[in-house]
């Protein structure tokens, strides 16, 4: 029985073996390119979905944080799987618009299970036929965020064991460019 809640967006016939993996990305790590070159390996297709988020302040802009996600995942292995979009809005109609039959969504610690367990919980009462998939963090990328990746560079620690070295290098551009908030 459908839900009340449930809705159908528009878009393309959703295929299971095509993933969509959202994030803000600002910045890109090299945990969220561990975890998009483990996910091109198991899906026919994923959707990286690059995400405006009202409720942040980002430090990179929209179009920023695409180009390094098209330059970096050019080089990983099943790179031709991969395509990077943008989107606003609910994160259901992105997978939607896509195609995507699977959301896939990385874990660093129990805490971060408790809120994608919540999120996938919501996206299955927006779609019952939605998948999600967990893929643990690589040990070695289990302490990397972003917004620690941004703390450490705004106090001028050195980024280059959490990004790649292009992306390193539009950070620190972007924090010379901005003004110093307490």
């Amino acid at each position: 029985m459908k839900t009340p809640s449930a809705r159908v967006g528009p878009g393309p016939a959703r295929n299971p073996r095509t993933a969509f993996y959202p994030g803000t990305f600002d910045p890109l790590t090299f945990g969220h390119l561990d975890i998009i070159a483990r996910a091109a390996a198991l899906f026919e297709r994923l959707v990286v979905g690059v995400a405006v988020n009202n409720a942040k302040q980002p430090l990179l802009t929209l179009a920023e944080r695409l180009a390094m996600m098209e330059e970096e995942t050019r080089g990983l292995p099943h790179a031709d799987r991969i395509e990077v979009v943008g989107f606003s809005g609910l994160l259901v109609d992105a997978v939607h618009q896509h195609g995507a039959g699977t959301v896939v969504r990385g874990l660093r610690s129990s805490g971060d299970f408790d809120y994608e367990s919540q999120l996938s919980g919501a996206l299955k009462r927006l779609d019952p036929h939605m998948e999600t998939v967990f893929l643990l963090a690589s040990e070695t990328h289990r302490s990397t965020a972003s917004r620690i990746v941004k703390e450490i560079a705004r106090l001028g620690g050195d980024i280059a064991p959490f990004v790649p070295a292009g992306v390193q290098a539009r950070v620190l551009l972007k924090l010379r460019q901005a003004p110093i908030s307490p």
